[in-house]
Order: structure tokens, then sequence, then C-alpha cells
């Protein structure tokens, strides 16, 4: 079997999701809104899947909304909290290494803030940003997606006062504490097991105004009626995924501490970015000099491992990452190994044995072996 080492694009279906899935196609077919009683039933389901990811995030039923996907939460995440401000500006401060999804709602209204080489925002520089004239709204994820660091969260929301904080936390729910002091969160079942599937929640009090058009239907923030399967699906997962999370981020935090020191011993001239200790525990990246991203991802995969290379969120054009490059960090050659629940130390372990020679390869094929 392939060893699937990219948990950080979606982790495969949780066998709990796959089970509540089929049973809610079942009870769950029918539009929640109708009060016949397959209606009642798929409104019970939908209420019961609601309360279960609100307690999972830290927020309460009725502020969290259901979205075709991740990318769909933080757009609608980002656009609505800039358009319930609109009246006092329209500046959206954000670190440089947010995800794409995110600096493409702010658009020109952005105001990136740098980070360190560890891919971090000095808190103060932040907040300094963000308490600036005509700036309405902040993001700020609460880690990050390509390499894992974590970002100074609980520090900047109690400094910026009534500045909206929308924290991206489409990595951290199912492997990590979801950080306190956001105001406006997204999250990614994929990334715990469940279907495709987004999720984003709004303090009550907050200002957020719906980017969508009108609906007729009363369909609260999302208009159209709701997949009620595949969110019965995704709180089934994540209910799962929490209750192992510790464990499971000792397990993977370990596997990854093995990662960050046996590649730079092994493979020579390349570089392991992010924070060794204040991350995500299943993300690692690291970087490759005189190597081309492609061609190792079709190394590797040969040989049975599916990783990530590029940005993580733009890799169908294996473009240089924008978080690499905010970091200062190398680009050429980058790649992403992620763990899911099912990882084991013996796939780390062939992977780790397998990328010398994959690497040697490629810069061979590329006259790169000897220099």
């Amino acid at each position: 079997m392939p060893a699937y080492l990219d948990a950080a694009s979606g982790a495969p279906l949780h066998p709990l999701a796959r089970a509540a899935l089929a049973a809610s196609l079942d009870d769950g077919w029918a539009d929640p809104a109708r009060l016949y009683g397959a209606g009642r039933r798929a409104r019970l389901l939908l209420d019961a899947a609601r309360e279960s990811v609100a307690g999972a995030i830290g927020a309460r039923p009725d502020e969290v909304a259901f979205i075709a996907n991740g990318t769909q939460a933080l757009h609608a995440a980002v656009l609505g909290t800039l358009a319930g401000n609109r009246r006092a500006g329209s500046r959206l401060v954000h670190s440089t290494v947010e995800h794409s999804a995110v600096l493409h709602a702010a658009g020109d209204d952005g105001v990136p803030v740098d980070v360190d080489s560890f891919g971090r925002v000095d808190a103060a520089a932040f907040v300094a940003a963000a308490t600036s004239d005509a700036v309405v709204a902040a993001a700020l994820q609460a880690a990050n997606h390509e390499v894992g660091t974590r970002q100074p969260i609980a520090e900047v929301a109690a400094a910026i006062g009534d500045v909206p904080l929308i924290v991206d936390a489409t990595q951290t729910v199912g492997h990590a504490p979801v950080p306190a002091g956001w105001s406006v969160l997204a999250a990614d079942a994929r990334m715990w097991g469940g279907p495709t599937l987004g999720v984003f929640a709004v303090r009550t009090g907050v200002r957020w105004r719906s980017p969508f058009p009108e609906d007729d239907r009363e369909a609260g923030r999302v208009p159209g009626v709701p997949d009620v399967a595949s969110i019965v699906a995704a709180a089934a997962a994540l209910r799962s995924v929490v209750e192992s999370q510790a464990a499971d981020a000792e397990r993977q935090s370990t596997l990854v501490d093995r990662i960050r020191a046996v590649v730079p011993a092994t493979v020579p001239d390349v570089e392991v970015v992010g924070d060794p200790v204040d991350r995500l525990p299943h993300i690692v990246t690291f970087s490759c000099l005189y190597v081309d991203g492609e061609a190792l991802l079709t190394g590797l995969d040969r040989r049975g491992f599916a990783v990530s290379s590029g940005s993580s969120c733009t890799s169908s054009t294996l473009e240089p990452s924008h978080v690499l490059v905010a970091m200062g960090a190398l680009t050429s050659g980058n790649v992403r190994v992620s763990l899911h629940r099912d990882t084991t130390e013996a796939e780390v372990d062939e992977f780790l044995a397998a990328l010398p020679e994959v690497v040697a390869e490629v810069r061979a094929e590329l006259g790169a072996d000897g220099l």
C-alpha cells in the first residue's frame, strides 16, 4: 500500500464518518426546514451535529454555520466580516503567510504584516497594524498550513480590543486545541477525516454580514439546503479525533521530530523550516537545494509516498510557496510531509530511507549531483 503523507491536504475518511454518512443518507435526506416527519428527523440530526461541532471548537451552536468546503469557509469568514464592518472602513490586517484563500478574499484591502524566519508574526507589530486607522478586522491563522508554526492568537486577541479577529483553524481543529480569542473562525472537515465540508463560526455580537445574494428561505448564514449527511459525518469524525487528540498529537510529534532530525543528517543541502517546538504536531516541511519540486514529488510517488510539493494551496501550479518566500526560506525542492491518525512509524522510516536516494537521482538528472 502507498504511504499517504499528505494529510494536510485532507485526511482519509474516518470510519465513523463513513458509517454516519451512510446512516444519515437514509434518515437525514429531507429538507430540515420542513415540518413533516422526514424533515423533523433531518432537523434533529442537524441540530445534534451542530451542537457537537460547536463544543469541539468552543462555540455556541447558534454561532456555527456549514458551507461547501474549507476554502469557502475562509472566504465567508473574511468577506462577511469586512461587509459587516464596511461603514467603519475597509482594511484587513493579515500575516504574509495566511492561506491564499484569505489573501485573495482580502484583495486590495489587505494590509500585510511580515513574519520571522519561523513564519511567525511579531505580536506587537501585528497589534499596531490591527489598531491603526481604517482597519476593521484582522486575520491570523492559528497555525501555518505549510510549516506548522503556531501564531500568538491569544496574545493578539487580548490586545486588539474591539477589532474582530478572524482565525483560520483549518489545520488546527482535530489536531490541537483551538486557541482562545477568535471572533470568526474557519475550519475544514477534511483535515480531521470528515467529508468535504467547511465550517465557520461567528461569535455573538460580532458584526458579520452575508456576502452571498439574499435567499428567500431562512437558511442562517449560508443560503440553500444544508448537506445534513455530510454535516453529521463531519461531527462524528470530529468527536472521535478530539477524544484521541492528545495521544495522537504526542505520537505524531515524535515522528515529526524524527523527520526533522534525520532529513538534514542524510540529505545534503537541505533546509527544514518552521518552528521546531511551537508547532502543529503533524506537519513538517523541508526544501532541497538543486532539486526540482515536481521531479522530487514524482520520484517519491514512484516509490509509494504521497507528499505535497510547492505551495500547499497552489500545488497544482507548483509555483514557489508564498509562505516560504515570506519566511525567507529556500523554495526549491520543497516537500511537506503531514501525518494522519493511521500513519505508522514504519511508513515514516521507509520514507526516510527512500528520500536520500530519490533526491540524489533527481539531482543527477539535473546535472547537480556534484555541486
